[in-house]
């Protein structure tokens, strides 16, 4: 009887616990139930937001705005972080499988969530603690982690304060939007997503610049053990850098292979025989002051974020340069820059070594005497932010501020003939250093459309930011000449007008008296055309003719062809003493090749958004400058410097002129502290500027600091190599005449035939023009 009471508590007992189980077990489910719902739909704010279903279809993820020349070739990106998206059919199936192999196994059989993963990680890494039982967050779950930030704090709610409940919270949150990512894309969609935004270390973020960044390939063109490489820096990118840690990611890649053998993606002989291989890096960081055009893409930089402030996309924002994806395409040609650049390297070089030369050990900064500028450098240094920080730390007129500026500290150098050179250096031996480079800039331009083909700001983007092209003024010198020339036409002087070249004496009330000279200090009292005087560019004719015509009218000629900053309107302008840029000179310099049509110069063709979708379409701004037949006629004019005797273009190569023709001028301003030249042909006109970056830096010789010597041997480079490239389409000929008859007789013996002998401007030896 009482073993019948005992086995009747015993089943009863054991009922009652398995009825406890059953609801514990119901409970939870039913708990886990209204976890999840709460956590989805963010129950009273505890848990922080979810991504809604139209952000889900709509993935907010940052990608870089790229930069392409007008022939496909990428030129550079903006970005806070450096990500460009790829579709799947441009990745490559060893990379796909390595990363399956290896983070995601069953990633074709799932949902979004592993189940078998998941026990694993309960059983062995919780219950047994073997951290190396890896974890149990699927591809899903981690591309949801990678889109929608969702261990960020703005992801978070308030019980995500407590340390235990807001892991759980996180991954519930990862659950739930790996699920909802299954449902909206494909499983190589998802693939794609997750390649597109994870961070590889190195400044590279998703797999199109992780490749670039690596291994200079795209990713379609991966080898397996690249592939397990990029793979293996999942874990932890600056732990198994390649670059920073070989060793580590040596071992992670054989771990990658290791799995992709385990799940037979390759055979035992690939395995051995690809673990065995050492690691093979063409590494290369994208940086803003790599590549092409890296003066070019700063300027655009600027113009860009100008542009995104006054646009607004549908949802009333202001577009990001630095996250939107946009594709900007500019008229920059890849080839045309690259021979810019080659042609300005080469040349700075080696004139860099002749300033060096000439100064013989002494101070570059001299005053019009030629006689040294003291305490140049010690004023030049107040100007530099090393000085301000400095005056804001220990307070002005502190000795603390000469001591700190002497005070030697490692730093790289830039350096013509070892490239960047470690070195000690103090700030006043670092501004010593560079003031002593010589510096320069070059545009290139296509006269007929307004296409800046080719932009070169400076001598190397990393040491020297100014921009020479656009942000550098300086005084023209003769190169402006053309100009004074051009309102002589349009007033109705023929090219083969004579005047005397004779001292000139200018006075204009409220103004001091001007007599220039010539830049040989002497007068040759010939008779000459102005074409010849262009042509040799001498100083007293064209004073002469600025003298007839006016300051002001040689002002508003210039600004109408095209040159936009303000101008003096006084006599000493027609030797090109107003500030101006190469961009504008060369912009109104193509007036005359473009027919007397003037197009603003431009280099930005449309916008795009991450899409394809064109945002914004830049069209030409053109206006009539000068009537075609004046506009030949300068060309006429121009033309004279290699044809006429003494030009200062008959120094350009015999492989350039023949077969073909060529307007240019030169220009060098007083004490030869800039150099310039502008190049004209048919299809292309070019601008060189050089000199220091301070107008006291300058050659001391006036032979070998004028323009012929600085500036033009770089567009002789630049047009030689052009000329030798077929497939850009340049080509040798002659300019385009005006359809109608010209009105203007050109041949100088047959005007002098049909012109009266006194209309022109003839000279008396017993007086000047005075």
């Amino acid at each position: 009887m009482s073993k019948k009471k005992q086995t009747t508590k015993s089943s009863s007992f054991a009922g009652k616990i398995v009825k406890s189980l059953w609801i514990i077990f119901f409970a939870g489910l039913l708990g886990l139930v209204i976890f999840i719902w709460s956590v989805s739909v963010n129950f009273l704010g505890l848990y922080g937001e979810l991504p809604d279903f139209k952000t889900l279809e709509n993935p907010d993820s940052e990608l870089a705005s790229e930069l392409y020349s007008a022939d496909g070739v990428l030129l550079g990106k903006y970005y806070r972080e450096n990500r460009s998206p790829v579709k799947y059919n441009e990745l490559s199936p060893n990379l796909i499988q390595a990363l399956v192999a290896t983070e995601d196994i069953r990633f074709e059989d799932h949902s979004g969530i592993d189940l078998k993963g998941l026990a694993r990680v309960f059983f062995k890494t919780i219950l047994l603690g073997q951290s190396s039982a890896g974890g149990g967050s699927t591809l899903s779950q981690q591309t949801a982690k990678n889109l929608f930030k969702t261990r960020g704090a703005e992801s978070q709610g308030s019980l995500s304060r407590i340390p235990g409940l807001r892991m759980l919270i996180i991954k519930t949150k990862e659950w739930i939007v790996a699920t909802q990512l299954e449902k909206a894309y494909t499983k190589d969609e998802i693939i794609t997503m997750y390649l597109n935004t994870s961070e590889f270390g190195s400044n590279a973020y998703g797999i199109k610049t992780a490749s670039k960044t690596f291994f200079n390939k795209t990713p379609k063109d991966l080898a397996i053990q690249e592939s397990a490489v990029l793979v293996g820096l999942f874990k932890a990118p600056t732990y198994y850098s390649p670059v920073y840690n070989p060793d580590n990611s040596l071992r992670r890649r054989n771990t990658v292979l290791n799995q992709m053998r385990k799940y037979e993606f390759i055979t035992d002989v690939e395995y051995d025989s690809i673990s065995s291989l050492p690691l093979e890096l063409d590494y290369n960081v994208e940086s803003h002051n790599r590549g092409l055009a890296t003066y070019f893409r700063e300027i655009v930089k600027a113009d860009l974020i100008k542009w995104t402030n006054e646009n607004l996309k549908v949802d009333g924002k202001p577009y990001d340069l630095f996250g939107d994806g946009l594709r900007i395409y500019t008229t920059i040609d890849s080839r045309m820059q690259r021979y810019a650049e080659e042609s300005v390297d080469e040349h700075m070089r080696e004139l860099q070594a002749k300033f060096e030369k000439e100064l013989r050990g002494r101070e570059p900064w001299i005053d019009s005497d030629n006689r040294v500028i003291p305490n140049f450098l010690e004023t030049m240094i107040k100007r530099t932010e090393a000085y301000r920080v400095l005056v804001n730390k220990y307070g002005a007129g502190s000795d603390s501020i000469d001591i700190k500026l002497n005070e030697k500290k490692k730093m790289k150098v830039f350096s013509w003939e070892r490239g960047e050179i470690d070195t000690l250096m103090s700030s006043m031996d670092s501004l010593r250093y560079y003031k002593t480079f010589l510096q320069t800039g070059f545009v290139s331009m296509d006269p007929h459309s307004g296409h800046i083909k080719a932009w070169v700001g400076g001598l190397n983007h990393k040491y020297f930011k100014y921009d020479h092209v656009r942000e550098g003024k300086r005084q023209p010198g003769s190169t402006f000449k053309p100009f004074v020339y051009a309102a002589a036409i349009e007033n109705g002087y023929s090219p083969c007008y004579t005047v005397v070249d004779q001292p000139v004496e200018i006075n204009i009330p409220d103004q001091p008296t001007w007599i220039p000279n010539n830049a040989d200090g002497k007068f040759s009292y010939e008779k000459m055309t102005i074409r010849q005087a262009m042509a040799r560019s001498i100083n007293s004719i064209t004073a002469y003719i600025m003298k007839q015509i006016s300051p002001e009218v040689v002002v508003e000629t210039a600004h109408r062809l095209g040159v936009t900053s303000d101008l003096d309107p006084v006599p000493a302008l027609a030797l090109g003493t107003s500030d101006v840029s190469i961009l504008e000179m060369v912009g109104a310099m193509s007036t005359f090749a473009n027919k007397g049509e003037h197009i603003k110069p431009y280099y930005i063709d449309r916008i795009e958004d991450k899409n394809g979708n064109v945002l914004h379409q830049f069209p030409a701004r053109k206006k009539p400058a000068m009537s075609e037949e004046h506009a030949y006629l300068m060309l006429h004019m121009l033309m004279g410097g290699f044809e006429e005797t003494g030009g200062t273009s008959q120094g350009i190569p015999m492989s350039l002129r023949t077969d073909n023709e060529l307007g240019g001028k030169t220009g060098t301003t007083q004490n030869a502290s800039d150099g310039w030249y502008i190049g004209l042909s048919k299809d292309l006109v070019s601008g060189v500027w050089v000199g220091g970056d301070d107008r006291a830096v300058h050659f001391r010789s006036w032979l070998n600091g004028q323009g012929a010597r600085t500036a033009r041997p770089i567009w002789v480079k630049y047009m030689t190599k052009v000329y030798n490239d077929p497939s850009l389409g340049i080509t040798k000929g002659p300019f385009q005449k005006p359809e109608r008859p010209l009105s203007i007789e050109l041949d100088c013996e047959e005007y002098n035939l049909k012109t009266d002998d006194f209309s022109d401007f003839d000279y008396d030896r017993s007086s000047n023009d005075f």
